[in-house]
């Protein structure tokens, strides 16, 4: 298969292309402000099977189902209750997903996974939004990269995973969150993060202005869906992980240095080519192969912002040690430690 690029500056003929190949069945490659999706028809049985095949995804993950606008969710939700409709009107469009009741054959049983629900947002992409409307469909999109890879930022890393896999790429620029999107469910008055991302606990808890809070454990026992498929996608499997071993070191900022260049020392002594990623202060005080600055500790959206991009950089330039310095687990700090998680397969150490 040939996969058609469309650059920033066949933006117009690129929606134009790329909507009709949404239409009819094809699956298609775009921006959003989180990362860059891979595309199809949410009612297509088949659609949907082109895009699990080319990303190597595993079919009991549900996927996110995207609208053009928020009007459109009554056609794949049978309810939606006055917390979801507050949270809606404050995030939507944005990087929010909401997990609602889905509506009998509004959308493939593969999208659910076969559960009683459905992950649905509308993306703050102006071409996201622009294209799916065109398209007059649904769209389903999770990330657009191989199951198990970090999620895209850029067109380029698309294409670097899904080349000859897909029907098209239409190019946007660099996201700008980073990070996918936040994953509630509302159950009994209560928020239930499934999954952080680039709306924080903190703006939820203000969006309901205290008519709800946020449930301490993600969703009742009952309502987890089942072994096989999890309510939200990204909770199951190993993701966004670099091909290299990577390894955390959390704790106290000023312990932080001696330990990892302690960690990034001791593998290089093995043979190991090693990277760190740490914030601005910190990044005069590393030795290694490669040094990224992931910006100002205080702003950890920064770090957000360039994590996958800098995760697909150590495999371009064959960096196969990464020790990485965690973050507070407050504001975007919570998905960005979510992702530095997975992406080191759970391997962390504490500096005290």
């Amino acid at each position: 298969m040939k996969t058609k690029y469309w650059s920033a500056e066949q933006t117009q003929l690129g929606i134009e292309e790329a909507a009709a190949a949404l239409a009819a069945g094809g699956v298609i490659a775009f921006p959003t402000e989180t990362v860059y999706g891979l595309g199809g028809d949410a009612r297509s049985t088949e659609a949907v099977k082109r895009i699990f095949e080319a990303k190597g995804r595993p079919s009991d993950n549900p996927l996110i189902v995207h609208l053009a606008r928020s009007e459109d969710v009554g056609e794949l939700a049978t309810e939606v209750s006055e917390i979801e409709k507050a949270l809606m009107d404050a995030f939507w469009p944005g990087p929010l997903t909401l997990v609602l009741p889905v509506r009998a054959g509004a959308v493939s049983p593969l999208v659910t996974a076969g559960l009683d629900t459905v992950a649905v947002r509308v993306p703050e992409h102006e071409l996201a939004r622009e294209l799916i409307g065109r398209s007059g469909c649904p769209v389903a999109a999770p990330s657009a990269n191989r199951s198990g890879r970090p999620s895209p930022t850029q067109a380029r890393h698309v294409l670097e995973d899904l080349d000859g896999r897909i029907d098209g790429v239409l190019d946007g620029g660099a996201t700008g969150v980073g990070l996918e999107s936040t994953v509630v469910r509302v159950l009994d008055g209560r928020i239930h993060i499934l999954r952080p991302g680039g709306v924080t606990k903190e703006q939820l808890l203000e969006a309901v202005g205290g008519t709800a809070d946020i449930a301490s454990s993600k969703v009742p026992e009952n309502e987890r869906g089942n072994e096989q498929a999890p309510r939200s996608p990204g909770v199951k499997y190993a993701h966004y992980a670099p091909k290299g071993e990577m390894l955390i070191v959390t704790g106290v900022p000023d312990k932080l240095p001696a330990v990892v260049q302690a960690k990034a020392d001791e593998a290089a002594g093995e043979g190991r080519r090693v990277a760190v990623l740490c914030c601005s202060e910190h990044v005069d005080r590393y030795k290694a192969v490669a040094v990224f600055d992931c910006g100002p500790r205080r702003a950890p959206e920064q770090a957000a912002h360039s994590l996958y991009a800098f995760l697909r950089e150590c495999d371009e330039r064959g960096l196969d040690y990464i020790v990485a310095e965690g973050y507070p687990e407050d504001g975007i700090g919570a998905a960005l430690m979510n992702r530095l998680r997975k992406a080191a397969a759970g391997r962390e150490i504490s500096a005290g």
